[in-house]
């Protein structure tokens, strides 16, 4: 079986972003202080899918390739580099290794 490609994983997580649905998982899981990180696999807000679609428009073929496998480091310069959030983006991409090691 052949694993989504990271695009694709992208569009799946888009899916209820800013949407009433997404909006109540989001208050599901927010902490005290309002934050839902746990959440924004499901569905991710404005801002957090801005990113990660900035993220993904900047990897290389190899990275886009290797996404479910992408050390800390390369996580961390890939977010410098996109000017993001490090933490979404390595929510992210553990939620693609995730997704691929449970389909494979």
């Amino acid at each position: 079986m052949n694993k989504i490609s990271i695009e694709q994983y992208l569009e799946k997580v888009a899916r209820f972003s800013d949407s009433d649905y997404g909006k109540m998982i989001r208050e599901q899981f927010e902490d005290i202080q309002g934050a839902s990180e746990l959440a924004m696999l499901v569905a991710p807000s404005p801002e957090e899918l801005e990113e990660l679609k900035k993220a993904v428009a900047i990897m290389t073929p190899a990275e886009k390739q290797n996404a479910d496998t992408l050390t800390d480091e390369q996580t961390e310069r890939l977010a410098a580099d996109a000017q993001i959030d490090p933490a979404n983006l390595a929510i992210f991409l553990n939620g693609y290794a995730l997704h691929c090691k449970r389909v494979s």
